[in-house]
């Protein structure tokens, strides 16, 4: 059959393209290669083949890798040699760029893989086969794309054109025939460039000019170069465009990849024919030839081939064949199975085993020879990892859906440690972004975690996925992956579910195919980004310790029959899982699947005892080769095993062991089931023989041995575990000799050791010197014993939950502190060891060199500043006071989302004397901060920075975290007296100069660019001793100091800025007198100072421009400080020109200078010079220029750098003249907004719109030059604040700032710089205020620093470059369902007036406002809008509204004046009826609320809702209302907002009755009754009228959404769910699930009744048959809704008894969100979704009526209300999404409220109507405002029409009938802009699409690159809620 194959398939093929050029039949291409998976295996290579360097996502099949060092494999010619024989004459080659060239530097390649495939082209060449190599296949390598990145497409190209002709030297002489690029798909995807377009002329380059340069200069030979294109190569049209034109000229034939589908064949040809029209007359090869779904295709292969052969010859002129299918069809393959398959040994006797042949390797070791240091470096492309395990770190326990885990029960049940749970664990479900920080920061190539099977499948099978902990996972790999850290997942960590345990667990066979079922699910879902598997951790311990010795769960004791049970079942659930991978996943995902082993080493106890030596490789079998035999060897247990539990089982009367039997059939299926061997090894063990005398299973007992240990072996904290780290190498080799030979590679899957929680846990010493050991140990193995080890993973990341140990024992290499809820980390020493051991990838034998190449940072081209006029007076800059000073707060603060460009650069700051301690360290001079803090009282507590963070000696630490926030840019400043400790050049101190060479060098090696100040205000003091900066000598000094840091570190650093805050210098330190030097001369000595400062900063600059900028090619500046000033009166014309004087007198003093004149600002000259005139001077005390020097120091900035903080308000003042004064010069005064939020830094508050003028400001003032802000940040009076808030609000709002600066006000801002990178000493303040990123422990001599929440907030808006619209809040087009119903609101008391009308009764708000100090202003509810007299008014406007419905109240008072029946109103009655028939009559439907608040006094007065007489009475008024207007009303709500009655009425008493006397006892009562009254009423509509009127009566529940305050935070997500349930939750439970209260407040109000002393809970009980009663009480879920908080734990005194304390949670705002005209209500739409969504899983889906949303306003009436057109827009359009996207059940939509009205307790101060009423006139007009027709405008159209399908009929509104409208379109400012109302909001409708444009722009850049103060003052709990 072969010969058939071979003859008629060849012939078939050549003889096809006879006739096309005679030549073609003896040149004709056959091309075959590369060698299968089958193959490989059958061949014995996979090791050669299996790549090393660069594993992952971006890695190859394992058989287009061919080589490695050593590849001898002696098959492959004899393979050629067959292949050339059956007729191939070409083979596939496709070479490995990145390991060809590791670094992507042809200067630097790998020697040894350059001569494998050298090697490998011989043998090809020999067998007469002639090889076609391929350079590039699949994804660029990562040392490549990080090259590229942010640089143009021609830098691929470069890049490549290296690579190829590196290539064609190296190898040309044995190729003829090369193609650029295969996979081209995968290619482009991995180009570093946003724009596919881009991409495309990326690649399109770089082959072109490979292919000039090949027939330049190699292909003299006629050699030919093509690319490999495919027919349907998935490429965007686009792409595909730019390609094949690109391609047209630079193809000497064409590479052709085809998929033949089987069943499609009519559209592969229609294909084909459509790609041969483009390329015709174009030779083409057809590289490969692949068939898909052909399954009867091997019966009879000739016929499709034949008709492609056919089809290609019609038009095309082919000269070639892939024929791999057809190889695959023949059924003699090339190779047989049987003949070569090299098995893996067999067990059997021998005459040495790989014990004894291990013990001889280092039986004559002396102790000096085993524990010699190896200095040396593992091979290239070692894998270093880390590790946790979900159940150690997690937390979580039943978050989000996840089950019950064994070991969630077994911790529950007391098992562990002093009853420790690993309920929160290190809450790593919830601090995804900080564990994935930390290993940034520790750059391994691997971070190894498990999936935790229950928070997947929580019932453990596929019958129930848990989408939430998918999310987790998946958010989790992204990150990693993002970070360039490989996933290695395990998909078994020993937490089984407790479901699966209940039916045996791994007793039960059924759970193998739950496990695969698990897995299966593992693999589609996350396998396309993993490419590493562990299928199980440890089975060893599971089978011991948890069905062993019952040490672990499930807690079973059974070690002879149960833990060998649970061991067959596992290995066979292994291998079908390795099967179902193999068979089903690894063609497409590449990945590897194997199984991670724990193994001590055994070392006989007596050596020369035979016995102890037999004994010691038994416990190696019972222990290791129970599970890696059957894998590694021949699938089946090792014969010592089976031999010794024979033995043990001869020897006791009955049966102690049952060890299972494999079938045949099973051996075959369990045997070679691992990719590589996984081992876990921890320490050592002296093994003696047993004495057999017990028939007792053990696991001792049945292995026949005793353990022990060297009493010399130090031990760590876990008694089970000594340090012996020889062990490891013995082990190693043991594993070696035994399982996987040369082939399967070792992956050393986890190492470490624990300490104890005692002493100082981060200075863990005992664990680097055990991982320098053992490190070392594994070093040697690989280097001296030629052992295949490829990995090595420490243990663990964290500190983490151990088992039965809980928390006692330590393993992380990050401490955390599990005492804070927050759980900080903090790295350890050993973290920072490892680190090091990762980046030179071992013990090299000399350090490194510096770094040798300086890396490209995104700097703008250095170019001469344009010359600038003087500054008028006012400057022309006023124009930003103009643009912004009259923007409306909404305009002012509206978020903005965005990006900035790629070459944006993002950064930390820092200074020396701030840090860097070592004061007087290595030859250190003394500075003038080291003598000013060493005077006692100058400093705060008489802190000093003579230690400060230790930074001098934290190179590694500080470059660790730098990596872990992932900046691109580091500023930090040079201490002058460290390297000239004199001030002069004559005295140069060496480790100084070390010190910041090492910071260049390692901030370079991590593409961390080096901004540089040469001056942060330390100055020798030497220096100081001969005048300071008062001497002009400093000039000449300064610059000799300069020149050294230029000459000496400009190789490397590109950015520098000669002073930072000159003015600072300046003021505080001669002017005030504050800082060093003391000098108290605010008159004259700051202007004399400045005046050197700027001759200096200009000697500085000529220096570098004239000696190194040519070479060197950096920039230079200097940084003054600015504050944004506003004018306290804009309108004021002499107040706008005192912010600007302020600001040049701050700015422009140094500023005006360089960038504009080279002299000092006019109105400086005129006021200084003026001042001094009047003072009676002799001349100005402001130095003067000469012409000279004014053009000399004019220009001397590449760049303008500036420090903000906060802004002032300023105003016009006239100061006194004497003494004279910096500061009286500037005739103006200052303050602050008391509004403003403070920080620790008095008078520096957050104001972040001031950070947008500031730019502004730059821009006017300077010609926008490129600007970079070097320090932004907000300090914090705290010790710890880890989870700092506040500075996150602060860098949220201020970045937004910039970010608007730069893309709406066109500011060429450049890059940004926190300040500080962490705590540091902070001048005069010490170390009291915080700033940092990094938390920093003073009190601590190790100084360790901690990641606080805003470094991985920073760190997110760094990886995100700005601020992106999130996916979730774009704005979404489309309609509500049909008869969706659009409704406004009212109540009684609010709008109705007429109190004492027509004999209406008092209410308790009657009584309530008009007791004197109730109500703001005194206002009453007495008239109100008069809508008891104006029922046709109010009617029309809501026909104007366009609303389907009206919901509105009814007074009790005023229809049952004593609230009893005895008396009905018929007057008040009347009243409500006329207005039923009026909406009905306009088709309106009424929506009745039978209570919103306003109870008859007269009921109030025998004890109110307090009494639970008032149901029957409530029941008895409803049904009045049932009687007489349920024939009209439809649609009832019983109660409005519950809550607010009981909590605020009866609690705190802000509203009537005003009780607040029983604080956490009348609350309960009152919801309790309230609740009844309810229940009653809805069963008596529904019993009773439902059946003849057919209406809805349900309850209106308020709420706002919870978000936690820290959603990283366990503790904070329970407080928002506590939130939600004492809100919500308290009314909607009972009703909307079981008749009863939520398990939350039952238990929290019991538990602090009882610690009070109470014998029962505050919460009063239902009893059963009144649960009953209410279950259920509901036809729709009415909710009103306004804002969300952010919500975090509050610790009450446990003798408080109130609501409050009871629900123990405290909120805040986030600073970014919108304020309204009410301080409770924040604009947050996101929150309206979540609480729909949240209501509908809560409750089951209920319908929902919205039945309030709005926003108030205070202060000056505008009807032109942009800020609530767009929050009804917002928050409707959230309403939409919870419809469209979440699948709520949300039937309406009420807007509050119809007009202006009386708002409780704030009177008439705050404004939330559509209509204004105008309550100074008697008349009360009302008034539409902009937000009406906007609001008639989206029922009109029923939601939001895209405007994408053009304009719809719905927005062109008619107004229906006369409506009052006020008089001429009021003109509004928006965003600087002065506008008509129309306009403003069309300008609105832009902002958004910007913001949705932005969004785009994100998702495209996502895609492109395949894929994140002080503390706030706590706010009082007596904040009045809507109502």
């Amino acid at each position: 059959m072969e010969m058939a194959c071979k003859t008629v398939i060849f012939f078939l093929l050549v003889c096809s393209s006879l006739g096309t050029d005679e030549e073609f039949p003896q040149n004709f291409i056959t091309i075959a290669g590369p060698l299968s998976n089958e193959l490989v295996n059958r061949l014995h290579l996979q090791d050669q083949v299996l790549p090393k360097e660069d594993p992952g996502p971006a890695v190859a099949e394992a058989h287009d890798y061919l080589c490695q060092r050593g590849l001898v494999a002696p098959e492959l010619p004899q393979y050629f040699s067959h292949l050339r024989e059956i007729g191939v004459t070409h083979y596939k080659i496709f070479l490995p760029w990145a390991r060809l060239l590791p670094k992507g530097d042809a200067r630097e390649p790998d020697e040894a893989q350059v001569q494998c495939y050298q090697e490998l082209l011989e043998k090809i060449v020999i067998a007469d086969l002639r090889p076609v190599v391929v350079l590039h296949h699949q994804r660029v390598p990562r040392a490549v794309a990080m090259q590229a990145r942010g640089r143009k497409p021609s830098a691929f190209a470069d890049l490549f054109v290296e690579y190829t002709e590196f290539s064609f030297r190296s190898l040309g002489d044995l190729v003829d025939v090369w193609l650029t690029f295969s996979d081209l798909p995968e290619v482009l995807e991995s180009l570093p460039y946003d724009d596919p377009q881009q991409r495309a002329q990326a690649l399109a380059a770089a082959h072109g000019r490979a292919y000039s340069i090949y027939h330049e200069k190699y292909s003299l030979a006629g050699g030919k170069l093509s690319i490999d294109l495919g027919m349907d190569h998935g490429l965007d049209n686009p792409s595909s465009e730019v390609l094949s034109v690109s391609l047209q000229e630079s193809l000497d034939f064409l590479s052709l990849s085809l998929q033949y589908h089987c069943g499609n064949e009519t559209d592969f040809f229609r294909k084909l024919d459509e790609f041969q029209n483009f390329w015709k007359d174009t030779e083409i090869l057809v590289f490969s030839l692949e068939f898909l779904d052909c399954g009867s295709t091997e019966e009879n292969p000739f016929i499709p081939v034949a008709d492609i052969v056919a089809a290609l010859n019609k038009d095309t002129r082919t000269i070639g064949y892939d024929v791999n299918e057809i190889l695959d069809f023949s059924p003699s393959h090339v190779l047989r199975k049987t003949d070569t398959l090299q098995e893996y040994p067999e067990a059997g006797p021998a005459s040495r085993s790989s014990n004894q042949t291990v013990w001889e390797m280092f039986a004559q070791q002396s102790e000096s020879e085993r524990d010699s240091f190896l200095q040396d470096v593992f091979p290239n492309g070692f894998l270093w990892g880390t590790s946790t395990g979900a159940l150690n770190i997690e937390g979580a326990w039943a978050e989000d859906g996840k089950a019950e885990s064994i070991w969630d029960q077994f911790g529950h049940a007391g098992h562990v440690y002093m009853n420790q749970t690993a309920d929160v664990a290190c809450d790593s479900y919830y601090k995804t972004s900080y564990d994935v920080y930390l290993l940034r920061g520790l750059h391994p190539q691997l971070y190894k975690f498990s999936i935790s099977w229950p928070r997947i499948f929580p019932a453990g099978t596929n019958e129930t996925i848990n989408s939430k902990g998918v999310d987790y996972y998946n958010q989790l790999i992204n990150e990693l992956l993002d970070s360039n850290i490989e996933p290695m997942v395990t998909l078994f960590h020993w937490d089984l579910p407790q479901a699966l345990q209940v039916l045996g667990g791994w007793q039960n066979d059924s759970i193998i195919d739950a496990f695969v079922n698990y897995a299966d699910f593992c693999f589609a879902t996350f396998g396309d980004r993993v490419k590493f598997w562990i299928t199980f951790h440890e089975p060893w311990v599971i089978s011991y310790a948890g069905y062993g010795t019952g040490e672990h769960p499930p807690g079973i004791t059974d070690p002879g029959v149960a833990s060998y049970k649970v061991a067959h079942t596992i290995l066979k659930a292994h291998a079908k899982v390795w099967h179902l991978y193999d068979d089903k996943y690894h063609s497409k995902q590449l990945g590897k699947v194997g199984l991670v082993l724990n193994s001590d080493w055994a070392e006989p106890k007596t050596p020369t005892n035979s016995e102890d030596v037999r004994a010691s490789e038994r416990y190696l079998q019972f222990m290791l080769g129970w599970f890696a035999h059957p894998i590694f060897v021949n699938g089946d247990y090792p014969d010592i095993l089976k031999a010794q539990i024979q033995e043990v089982n001869q020897q006791c009367p009955s049966t102690v062991v049952q060890l299972p039997v494999f079938t045949e059939e099973e051996k075959s299926w369990v045997k070679g089931t691992a990719d590589f061997f996984g081992l876990s090894h921890y320490t050592s063990r002296l093994v003696s023989a047993g004495t057999n005398e017990t028939c007792a299973p053990s696991y001792e007992s049945i292995g026949n041995f005793s353990v022990h240990a060297d009493p010399s072996w130090p031990q760590a904290a876990s008694s089970g575990i000594h340090v012996v780290p020889w062990g490891l190498r013995r082990l190693l080799n043991f594993v070696s000799q035994e399982y996987t030979g040369t082939e399967v590679p070792i992956y050393i899957a986890g190492n470490g050791m624990p300490t104890e929680g005692g002493g100082d846990p981060l200075n863990d010493t005992l664990r680097v010197d055990y991982f320098h050991r053992y490190i070392n140990e594994a070093l040697k193995a690989v280097k001296l014993d030629t052992v295949n080890v490829q990995s090595y993973i420490a243990r663990s990341l964290v500190d983490g939950f151990e088992g039965p140990e809980g928390y006692s024992l330590k393993f992380g290499l990050h401490h955390v502190n599990f005492e804070d809820s927050n759980r900080p980390r903090t790295p350890k020493a050993s973290a920072y060891f490892y680190s090091s051991v990762i980046e030179n990838n071992g013990f090299p034998s000399k350090a490194s060199g510096r770094y040798p190449v300086p890396m490209n940072f995104d700097l703008p081209m250095p170019s001469k500043l344009p010359n600038l006029p003087a500054s008028e007076v006012p400057s022309q800059a006023k124009v930003v006071w103009q643009k912004f000073s009259s923007q409306t707060d909404f305009e002012r603060d509206m978020y903005f989302y965005g990006t900035f460009t790629e070459d944006f650069t993002w950064g930390v700051s820092s200074s020396a004397y701030q840090i860097e301690g070592g004061w007087d360290a290595d030859g250190k001079g003394p500075s003038i901060w080291d003598n000013f803090t060493h005077v006692p009282g100058n400093i705060k507590n008489n802190d000093t920075g003579d230690i400060a963070c230790d930074s001098y000696n934290k190179v590694e630490e500080d470059i660790y975290l730098l990596r872990a926030l992932g900046v691109k840019n580091y500023r930090f400043s040079l201490s002058w007296s460290r390297i000239f400790p004199t001030g002069r050049n004559n005295s140069i101190n060496s480790h100084g100069v070390d010190y910041y060479n090492r910071l260049i060098d390692g901030l370079v090696a991590n593409s961390i660019m080096p901004i540089v100040t040469l001056y942060h205000w330390d100055l020798p003091q030497a220096l100081q001793d001969m005048g300071g900066w008062e001497s002009s000598a400093l000039i000449d000094l300064f610059d000799s100091f300069a020149d050294f840091c230029f000459k000496t570190f400009g190789d490397r650093v590109k950015f520098w800025i000669t002073f930072n805050e000159p003015q600072v210098i300046a003021w505080v330190g001669y002017g005030t007198g504050e800082f060093p030097p003391n000098v108290k001369d605010p008159g004259s000595a700051p202007y004399r100072v400045a005046h050197i400062l700027l001759k200096a900063h200009a000697k500085v600059y000529h220096t570098y421009d004239a000696k190194y900028r040519a070479t060197q090619g950096g920039v230079i500046a200097l940084c003054p400080n600015i504050d944004w000033v506003e004018p306290k009166t804009p309108s004021d014309p002499r107040d706008i020109e005192a912010a600007d004087r302020y600001l040049q007198f701050l700015v422009g003093w140094f500023a005006h200078p360089i960038f504009k004149n080279g002299d000092y600002p006019e109105v400086m000259k005129w006021k200084v010079g003026n001042r001094s005139e009047l003072q009676n001077l002799p001349s100005s005390r402001l130095p003067v220029f000469t012409a000279e020097e004014r053009d000399y120091i004019r220009g001397t900035a590449d760049v303008f750098c500036f420090n903000s903080y906060s802004t002032k308000i300023v105003t016009h003042t006239t100061t006194r003249l004497r003494p004279p004064s910096y500061e009286y010069d500037m005739e103006i005064s200052e303050e602050v907004d008391s509004s403003w939020p403070s920080s620790a830094i008095p008078g520096n508050r957050a104001v972040a719109w001031g950070l947008r003028r500031v730019l502004n400001w730059v821009k006017e003032e300077y010609g926008n030059p490129p600007i970079y802000i070097i320090e932004n940040g907000v300090g914090i009076k705290t010790k710890s604040d880890v989870d700092d808030s506040s500075r996150i609000f602060y860098y949220k709002t201020y970045i937004d700032e910039a970010l608007k600066a730069y893309k709406l006000d066109g500011v060429n801002l450049r890059g940004y710089n926190a300040w500080s990178f962490m705590d540091t000493f902070e001048w005069l303040f010490g170390y009291e205020p915080r700033f940092g990123l990094h938390q920093v422990d003073f009190d601590n001599p190790n100084r360790p620093r901690t990641p606080k929440r805003s470094a991985v907030y920073y760190a997110e808006i760094i990886h995100n470059n700005g601020i992106p619209l999130p996916k979730e809040d774009e704005f979404l087009y489309g309609e509500f369902p049909e008869n969706f119903w659009w409704s406004v609101a009212t109540s009684a008391y609010q709008i109705e007036g007429g109190w004492r009308a027509d004999g209406k009764g008092l209410s308790i708000w009657d009584q309530f406002s008009h007791t004197p100090l109730k109500i703001s202003n005194d206002d009453t509810g007495d008239v109100a809008c008069d809508s008891y007299h104006k029922i046709e008014e109010d009617v029309e406007m809501l026909k104007s509204l366009k609303v389907s419905h009206y919901r509105f109240s009814i007074s009790w008072p005023r229809v049952l004046p004593d609230g009893t029946t005895r008396y009905i109103n018929e007057k008040g009655l009347n009243y409500y009826e006329r207005l039923v028939d009026a909406l009905l009559a306009a088709n309106i439907m009424p929506q009745v609320t039978l209570y919103h608040w306003d109870l008859p006094q007269a009921l109030q007065n025998v004890g109110g809702w307090e009494n639970d007489t008032i149901v029957q009475r409530f029941k008895e008024y409803a049904e009045l209302l049932f009687q007489r207007l349920g024939d009209k009303v439809k649609f009832w709500i019983t109660f409005n907002e519950p809550y607010n009655t009981a909590y605020l009425g009866y609690g705190v008493g802000t509203a009537a009755p005003g009780i607040s006397i029983r604080p956490g006892r009348a609350p309960y009562v009152v919801g309790h009754n309230l609740i009844k009254a309810h229940a009653e009423a809805w069963h008596l509509y529904n019993e009773t009228y439902r059946p003849k009127q057919g209406g809805l009566i349900s309850i209106t529940i308020n709420s706002d959404w919870a978000e936690p305050r820290n959603p990283h935070n366990q503790e904070d997500v329970d407080a928002a769910r506590r939130y939600l349930q004492f809100f919500l939750g308290w009314f909607a439970h009972p009703i909307f699930r079981n008749g009863d209260y939520n398990e939350v407040m039952k238990r929290r109000i019991q538990e602090r009744s009882l610690a009070q002393g109470l014998n029962q809970s505050r919460l009063p009980e239902f009893t059963e048959s009144e649960k009953q009663r209410i279950k259920g009480t509901y036809d729709y879920f009415g909710l009103n809704h306004y804002t969300t908080v952010l919500a975090y734990s509050m610790n009450y005194p446990a003798g408080v008894q109130s609501y409050d304390s009871d629900r123990g949670v405290a909120s805040i705002a986030d600073r970014s969100w919108l304020n309204s005209g009410s301080l409770w209500l924040k604009v947050t739409p996101f929150g309206f979704r979540k609480l729909l969504r949240w209501i509908k899983e809560e409750y089951n889906n209920p319908p929902i009526y919205v039945t309030e949303n709005g926003v108030s306003e205070r202060g000056a009436i505008n009807v032109n209300d942009t800020w609530r057109t767009h929050y009804y827009r917002s928050y409707i359009n959230e309403a939409l999404k919870a419809v469209v996207l979440d699948g709520v059940d949300l039937r309406g939509y009420t807007a509050w409220t119809l007009m202006d009205n009386f708002e409780w307790a704030v009177g008439f101060d705050e404004r939330f109507g559509f209509y204004n009423v105008n309550f100074t006139d008697p008349n009360l007009p009302r008034h539409p405002k902009a937000s009406a027709t906007y609001y008639s405008q989206i029922i009109n159209c029923n939601g939001f029409p895209d405007p994408a399908t053009g304009p719809h009929p719905c927005l062109d509104l008619e107004p229906e009938g006369p409506v009052t409208t006020p008089g001429p379109a009021v003109s509004v400012h928006f965003l600087g802009l002065e506008l008509t109302s129309q306009s403003a909001e069309v300008a609105l409708y832009v902002l958004f699409a910007l913001s949705a444009v932005g969004a785009l722009a994100l998702a495209l850049f996502a895609y492109t690159y395949g894929k994140l103060s002080k503390r706030s003052q706590k706010p009082s709990h007596i904040a009045l809620s809507k109502m």
